[in-house]
């Protein structure tokens, strides 16, 4: 039995840092075809020069990404080899716009997974239902230990403890 009641401030706090690490994320650092699909499909909006096409990744991904110039611009001398986009200086920068090719394969690109959308598959949602299930038992236990008289805390840490123990149980099952 607990000899101090909890804050609640710090069973809230844990709630919070569950549900954040369950929360889609797009990958910080992305596979080789993400960026050339990113850039073709924010070509598709209209031209610009390689710090937009910087800044319209950052804000499709809410900041989560932001591709490096190292990333781009041979990327964006890539895609002009392959005859996708052109390059027209204007000023002291180049405006890249996407060819008709270049059209047709960003198009395409755009119907299938864009790079910044959340990736869940099934085997992922199927390895975060214990965590959610448990994150859902301490909001559960965070409202007993905020709002509950002492008979109920108590009640509530026995049943924790025995589902804790059953847990385990089925781990030592074969």
């Amino acid at each position: 039995m607990r000899t101090t009641p909890p804050t609640g401030f710090d069973l809230w706090e844990s709630l919070d840092g569950l549900r954040e690490a369950f929360a889609p994320k797009v990958a910080a650092r992305m596979g080789r075809g993400d960026i050339r699909t990113a850039i073709l499909v924010a070509l598709l909006e209209q031209p610009m020069h390689g710090y937009q096409i910087i800044q319209a990744i950052e804000a499709r991904t809410n900041g989560a990404w932001k591709p490096s110039p190292g990333s781009i611009y041979p990327t964006l001398q890539l895609l002009a080899d392959e005859g996708l986009v052109t390059a027209e200086q204007q000023g002291e920068r180049k405006v890249y716009s996407l060819t008709e090719s270049g059209r047709a394969v960003a198009d395409e690109s755009a119907e299938g997974p864009l790079p910044w959308a959340p990736r869940r598959s099934r085997e992922w949602e199927a390895k975060t239902e214990l965590p959610k299930a448990g994150a859902k038992l301490a909001q559960a236990a965070a409202q007993v230990a905020q709002s509950g008289t002492r008979d109920q805390q108590d009640r509530a840490v026995a049943v924790i403890d025995e589902a804790r123990r059953k847990i385990y149980t089925i781990l030592a099952e074969d």
